[in-house]
Order: structure tokens, then C-alpha cells, then sequence
């Protein structure tokens, strides 16, 4: 029998009777939608409403309940308003056009006008599944889409990652070129890469089309088409396809905590009113993002949702979604100021329960449809059974973001220098997650990367950067900051509380930041793309942090390290050491920036050691101080090391 929520965790006790009534409220809202049928029959507007195929004819929906009339317009009209191509109410506020398979051909572009009480004006369909922009007007149009052969896959989907390693990138950024990079030139260029690196699950950034590139996709404009910037959809099918057969799991960070403010290319009056999709009044506008909030109590918003969800699994295959911006749907006041300090904020008047319920069914969905997707909540506010199962009182989604770890990072480089450090605070903030629910653990991401922040290593190794990383310079600098950068990666995948994230390029210690092209910077992509060169030139020092990157990922991989049992064998915070088991090895950190320790020694399990590999190795940029394959044994439970310093070693139990 699964334990309840307030049964694993005594705080929770006094809030027995919310987390009862929210899992009620979400079965109720279940019903409401599905009857007593599964969720994933009852949610297809996937299908009903966007530009399709019927019995040899066009067919198109919308949901516009204000509009008076609609038309299609476009190429194959001479953009004009002709009763040929007039909408029909059919009922409940949707509208219907049926044309004949002669009226609309592959690649044509179109929109729909729509007239309502005192106005009108040309909008793209709620459910368009193609959308391009003109490269001279900058205009977004609606596109058929409808290739005379269908795709065909031949990868298998590869199945369940309970423990997920995950590759966090962006098409568009992915070149070393200054320019928008391609679905195609991923597939070709970059995909080998996360594949030899050993990560298992790459996770996808705007991916939804948005009008604004420099948004990193975050201000979606259409939910249900691809971002046609980065090329069709039979390209990116083509790169889910390859990733599949490589054995590695795809999945899209989705936008569903907020939506575009434009009208012309968005859901913002899409009928001329204001809240058809979104909440009506200020709450219907996000203070901070500048964007539109959705009406998660109205059954036609949830479905429009839901929908998206199972659009996505089913059009491209993927594995799974990690959700933005689920503090901001949560929280009525979107969780801005607040410190979550108290845990009645997770169930008193300030929860969007609307919010809630639908993230719940979002996860029930996704689940029936593929048993082994991935979701993943981006939230900051640590509310309790946010991935706890649905069953015992949570709301379902299988991992949340460990997103304090990246802070603490930042804190104690930026605050303190690193013999300051305390082993005891790092270990606490690595591994202090809730017992009934999984994480994924990330020393940063792309957030870290932007421009105004600064990533791990230029924290650490700042303008030396750009005149030290050759292998030929001495500087104790960028020595420090190397050392640090693999020591703090290691730490915070191995202690991980179910799943590691790395964003791309951050493996190699990727310089300067991100500065998406804008009026600002003379629309220059040159801080928008990745250097991969600096990895592989022998002469520099970049990738020796690569190939240490590998060598962990593949280690905790094959060594299912993250199923382990993790235990803290030693802390010392005067001799800044830090030592750990998990499964079958010992992890031994040194971060003393100038004491290394002979015969250092520490109570662990009984057992013979062999060195599987140390941070210290030369291939990683290291000074070569420990010995290939060393062996030690415990005596009387107790065993000896020799601790380099600002070093990290991993030692296998062989017997």
C-alpha cells in the first residue's frame, strides 16, 4: 500500500486535509473531462481542429464562441474574404471549414480572419501545427503541411530512464558559426557529440514557435508548431529518429505557464475577447514576463493543453517534457517575493489549485500514453508531492529541478574564497532533497549561461580565459579554476537524488556567456553559438574538462551509480575534505587549495579498492600526482589514501 504524503513526512501532518481535498478536486476535474475512461481517449483536439485531411477533403476548426465570422485566407485565394471559404458554427463556439483536397497544396501560406461585435482581424488558427515567417516583412503566416510521404521511422523508442542523464541544448545555438543552426546540422554535428559523451536523455529548448528568438523560446506564440526557424518537421522527426537509435531519450522543455501577448501571431484576442484562453482581469497578466496567463479552470484551456502534450508524443515521438515555469502557474502571485519558508504556502489561499489540477492530469496523460516518458517540474518553491505519485497524495510529475544547488554554487564562489568552504554545508545543500521524492541535480544550466550571469568556469577563471587556456601557460588561475570545475561537477552528479543536467558546451567549460541576437548587439549572433572547436584543439586546455565530463557520465552511468545507497563516510572542514559511498564505490574530495594529505584515513565499508579514476589525470588537464590502477585495501574498517589537493577520487569496490 503507498503511503501517503503526510505519512512520510510529519510536517505535513496538519495539511492532511488540503492534500486530501486537492487529490479529490483533481479526480473530480478528471472526471469532469474523461468520464471514467482513461484521460489519454478523451483528449484529442489535437486532431479535431487543425488544418487536416477528411474523407478526401480540408478541414479546419476553431474554438472563437465571440467571433460572427470567420474566413480562411491565403495563397490560394488572393488573401480575400470569400464565402467559398466561410467557417460554419457548429456548435458550443467552434466553427467549421470543409474545402475540397483541390482548394489548399503543400507549402501554402494562410491565416484566418475573424470578425466579432465592433471588430476583426487576421489571426493564425489556435491549433496550427506549421507556422513561417516572412524573412523581409517579418511576418508569421500559417503554412500546409502535408508532404506527399509520410516520415518513416525506423528508431525504437528507448524505453524508461529512471535515472536520467540529461544533455539540455538549443537547436538554434548549436553552431560554432554566428547564425541560426539547424534541426539538420544538430542531428549531424552535435548529436555525435552528447552521444559520446554518454548522456542518455537530450532535453530540447524552444522548440514551440515564438516570435522573438532572443526569448530562448520562452514567450511561445503557437503551442502546437514546431519552430519552423530551425527547419521542417520531417528534419526534426529525422534527429528524434537518430537520437532513438543512439539510445538516447528525447525530451521538450514545454511552455505552458504562460503564453506571447501578440494577437496578430498568438492567442491574445483571438476572438476580441480577452480571456477566451486566459484568466480574465490583471491575473490574466503576468507582471513580471510581460506575457498572457492561462484560464487553468476552463475545461477548453485545459484541453487545448492537454492536447499539446499528447500532440508532441504522438507527432514527434518524444519521450517526455520537462515543464517551464511551474512556480509561475502554482502561485497565484506567481511566487515573486516569496521565500517559502512556511509550509502553508503550499496550501493556503495563494495555490492556483486550477494550476495544480492541471499539472496532475498533465501527468496522468503523459503516463498512459508512454508508461516510460519523463516529466520534470522547473520549480523554485519546493512545494511538497510535487513529484510524489499521484496516489499518495502528489501530483505526479516523476522529477523536480534541484534548482537551489546552481544557487549555493554561484553563493560560495562569488561570496567566499574556496578555502572557506564548508564540506558540511555542501554536502547538506547537495543531498538535503524530500526522501519521497526524485531530483535532478545540476551545478548549472542554461539560466547560468545568460548574458548578465556568468557560468562556473568564467566565475572561476574570469579574463585569464582569454589568454591562459593554452596548454603552454602557467597560471595558478585557470590551474584553480580547472581543478574546481571538475571537482564541483563531480560532487553534484554523484550525490544527485535521481538525475544529473548539463547544458551544452558547459562540459568543456564554454567561455563568455549568452547573448541571443537583438537591437542591442547589432543582431549578432557571435555570443550565440558554441565553440566546440576550443574542445578539440589538443594545444588548449578545454578539453581536458570535456574528457573528465565523459569520464564521469560514463562511470555513474555503467557503475548505476545513482541507484545506490548514498552514505557519508567522512567530512572535515579544517582539512576542507569531503568522502561518500554510493553503490559500489567511494567518492574522496579534497578542496584544499594548497594541502595535500599522505595516508589520509577514514572509516568505510570492508572491502579492496581499485582507482577507477581521479580528476588529477592528465588526458583531464590534471598534474598526473596519483597512480594509474591503485589498489587499497581497508584494515580493521579503516581506509588510506594519499589526498592531492583540490582533487577528486573515485575509488571501485572490486571484492
Amino acid at each position: 500500500m503507498i503511503k501517503k504524503i503526510y505519512q512520510t513526512d510529519p510536517w505535513l501532518e496538519p495539511f492532511k486535509g488540503a492534500i486530501e481535498a486537492r487529490h479529490e478536486r483533481i479526480l473530480a476535474d478528471r472526471r469532469k473531462l474523461a468520464g471514467e475512461g482513461p484521460l489519454s481517449a478523451a483528449v484529442n483536439n489535437h486532431i479535431y481542429y487543425p488544418l487536416h485531411k477528411e474523407d478526401g477533403e480540408w478541414v479546419i476548426r476553431e474554438w472563437a464562441p465571440n467571433a460572427t465570422r470567420i474566413y480562411l485566407i491565403g495563397e490560394g485565394n488572393n488573401w480575400k474574404r470569400i464565402d467559398s471559404y466561410a467557417f460554419k458554427p457548429v456548435g458550443a463556439g467552434n466553427w467549421e471549414l470543409r474545402l475540397p483536397e483541390m482548394f489548399l497544396r503543400h507549402g501554402e501560406l494562410y491565416k484566418l480572419w475573424i470578425e466579432w461585435p465592433g471588430g476583426g482581424g487576421e489571426r493564425l488558427p489556435a491549433y496550427v501545427t506549421r507556422v513561417v515567417q516572412d524573412p523581409e516583412t517579418k511576418i508569421f503566416s500559417a503554412q500546409v503541411w502535408a508532404p506527399a510521404e509520410p516520415f518513416r521511422w525506423t528508431g525504437r523508442k528507448p524505453g524508461r530512464r529512471p535515472h536520467p542523464l540529461i544533455y539540455e541544448c538549443h537547436i538554434g545555438m548549436s553552431s560554432e558559426q554566428e547564425k541560426v543552426a539547424s534541426f539538420e546540422e544538430f542531428r549531424r554535428d552535435v548529436l555525435p557529440r552528447v552521444a559520446k559523451l554518454g548522456y542518455n536523455v537530450l532535453q530540447i529548448m524552444a522548440l514551440q514557435e515564438h516570435p522573438y528568438y532572443g526569448s530562448f523560446g520562452y514567450q511561445v506564440s503557437n503551442f502546437f508548431a514546431l519552430s519552423s526557424r530551425f527547419g521542417t518537421p520531417e528534419e526534426f522527426k529525422a534527429l528524434v529518429d537518430d537520437a532513438h537509435r543512439r539510445g538516447i531519450a528525447v525530451i521538450m522543455d514545454i511552455v505552458h505557464s504562460h503564453a506571447v501577448e501578440n494577437e496578430a501571431e498568438g492567442l491574445g484576442c483571438l476572438d476580441g475577447h480577452e480571456d477566451l484562453y486566459f484568466y480574465k482581469g490583471p491575473q490574466g497578466h503576468h507582471p513580471a514576463w510581460g506575457s498572457r496567463c492561462f484560464d487553468y479552470g476552463k475545461d477548453e484551456v485545459k484541453y487545448f493543453l492537454l492536447a499539446n502534450c499528447k500532440y508532441w508524443m504522438e507527432e514527434y515521438r518524444l519521450d517526455g517534457f520537462r515543464f517551464d515555469g511551474v512556480t509561475s502557474m502554482i502561485y497565484w502571485d506567481h511566487g515573486l517575493g516569496k521565500d517559502f519558508g512556511n509550509y502553508a504556502y503550499y496550501f493556503d489561499q495563494g495555490v492556483d489549485e486550477n494550476a495544480v489540477s492541471y499539472l496532475a492530469l498533465a501527468n496522468q496523460l503523459i503516463h498512459e500514453i508512454d508508461p516510460a516518458a519523463i516529466t520534470i517540474a522547473e520549480d523554485v518553491s519546493g512545494m511538497a508531492g510535487l513529484a510524489a505519485p499521484f496516489e499518495a497524495g502528489g501530483v505526479g510529475f516523476d522529477f523536480r529541478m534541484a534548482m537551489g544547488i546552481a544557487d549555493h554554487w554561484i553563493k560560495w564562489i562569488k561570496e567566499l574564497s574556496d578555502d572557506q568552504w564548508s564540506m558540511g554545508g555542501i554536502w547538506w545543500e547537495l543531498t538535503n532533497k524530500r526522501v519521497d521524492e526524485h531530483t535532478v541535480s545540476y551545478a548549472e544550466c542554461h539560466d547560468q549561461a545568460l548574458v548578465g550571469d556568468k557560468t562556473i568556469i568564467f566565475r572561476l577563471v574570469d579574463k585569464e580565459m582569454y589568454w591562459s587556456m593554452d596548454k603552454a601557460s602557467q597560471n595558478l588561475i585557470v590551474d584553480r579554476g580547472i581543478a574546481l570545475h571538475k571537482l564541483i561537477r563531480l560532487v553534484t552528479l554523484a550525490t544527485s537524488g535521481g538525475g544529473y543536467l548539463n547544458f551544452m558546451g558547459n562540459e568543456f567549460g564554454h567561455p563568455e556567456w549568452i547573448d541571443f541576437p537583438r537591437e542591442g548587439n547589432g543582431w549578432s549572433c557571435k555570443y550565440a553559438r558554441r565553440q566546440w572547436s576550443l574542445a578539440d584543439n589538443p594545444l588548449l586546455r578545454y578539453g581536458g574538462l570535456q574528457a573528465f565530463d565523459a569520464e564521469m557520465v560514463h562511470y555513474v552511468k555503467r557503475e548505476r551509480i545513482l541507484s545506490g545507497e548514498l552514505k557519508q563516510l567522512y567530512v572535515d572542514e579544517a582539512r576542507k575534505v569531503l568522502i561518500f559511498s554510493r553503490g559500489n564505490s567511494i567518492f574522496a574530495f579534497n578542496f584544499n587549495p594548497v594541502a595535500s594529505f599522505e595516508d589520509f584515513r577514514f572509516g568505510a565499508p570492508d572491502g579492496e579498492y581499485a582507482l577507477a579514476f581521479d580528476s588529477d589525470e592528465p588526458e583531464f588537464g590534471g598534474f598526473s600526482r596519483l597512480g594509474r590502477g591503485e589498489r587499497h585495501a581497508t584494515v580493521d574498517g579503516v581506509l588510506s589514501l594519499y589526498l592531492p589537493s583540490r582533487v577528486a577520487i573515485v575509488l571501485k569496490k572490486t571484492k
